[in-house]
């Protein structure tokens, strides 16, 4: 059963760690799957044609190493590796893709919940020298929420990793439209970004702002917003038609923001960088509040 945080301006219902979502990239702890501001709907699905809704994403999952997950390359084929905050994954072939259905041990998960709070470690197993324990908070605010993240190596190799929050995000029940800006507070740099998907030519890339011209019929994307240049973690979403915003500032600088979205869902991804050697451990957090605009 779903476990709610909920106060007078907001609404969180969050999935438990073996509740419904069962597949191999998000991050089983903490799965927002629906938020309301003052009784508006905040986020929304990846795929909304699914017939399987539990395989894809949702509300602001999270995933460790979108690229490669920890201790794939060590593994051998027919092996177990880890995925951060789901278990052990089975390792197919040489390439690690981060949308396979891989076959899944799932960690072992700690829940403590109150009206105000949800806590989740996840303590995986120790293999091929490779271990770790993840923490993670979602606390409610009066305007927002919080996300606490700690991380530590129990293992005995390097653990070298990225994390985001896809952020399926939108405002009310409007497609991503003319009534929506994106924010950033850095300029975009557009002839360094590494990869850009924009079919339709629909999303209008400014200095410090996105906006659409018309409803995006395809999927978009824009990798490294900021061409790698280490930037405030912070992105902004305002709708003009209901006057809402939504803002996530992280509490470490990036040099890493990505951009995904189609007609329903707009997702700006803040990336942090995690090294940790044996014994070591790293705290971070997300910050999420949400506003009426003038």
């Amino acid at each position: 059963m779903a476990h709610i945080l909920k106060n007078k301006n907001i609404e969180i219902q969050l999935d438990l760690p073996t509740e419904n979502y069962n597949f191999s990239r998000f991050d089983w702890t903490g799965k927002i799957i629906a938020l309301r501001f003052q009784g508006i709907q905040m986020a929304s699905r990846e795929d909304l044609d699914t017939e399987q809704p539990h395989s894809s994403g949702k509300g602001f999952y999270n995933e460790f190493g979108i690229d490669t997950a920890l201790g794939f390359e060590a593994a051998a084929i027919g092996d177990w590796f880890h995925k951060i905050g789901v278990g052990l994954l089975k390792k197919e072939d040489a390439k690690y893709h981060c949308a396979r259905n891989y076959e899944i041990k799932p960690a072992n998960f700690q829940v403590t919940a109150s009206s105000k709070m949800l806590s989740i470690n996840c303590i995986s197993a120790v293999v091929n020298g490779y271990a770790y324990l993840l923490k993670k908070e979602v606390e409610l605010q009066e305007n927002g929420f919080i996300l606490r993240y700690y991380l530590e190596n129990t293992g005995e190799k390097e653990i070298i990793t990225d994390e985001y929050v896809h952020n399926f995000t939108t405002i009310g029940t409007d497609s991503i439209g003319a009534d929506y800006t994106l924010k950033f507070p850095f300029p975009m740099k557009p002839a360094l970004f590494e990869e850009t998907v924009n079919p339709e030519q629909k999303v209008m890339l400014g200095d410090r702002t996105i906006e659409f011209k018309g409803v995006p019929q395809k999927p978009f994307f824009f990798s490294n917003l900021s061409g790698t240049e280490i930037v405030t973690a912070q992105w902004e979403l305002t709708h003009f038609k209901s006057k809402i915003g939504i803002r996530e500032t992280g509490n470490f600088n990036t040099d890493k923001v990505n951009l995904w979205g189609t007609k329903h869902v707009i997702s700006p991804e803040l990336f942090i960088k995690i090294q940790l050697k044996p014994g070591q451990s790293a705290n971070w957090t997300r910050t999420y509040k949400l506003f009426k605009t003038p």
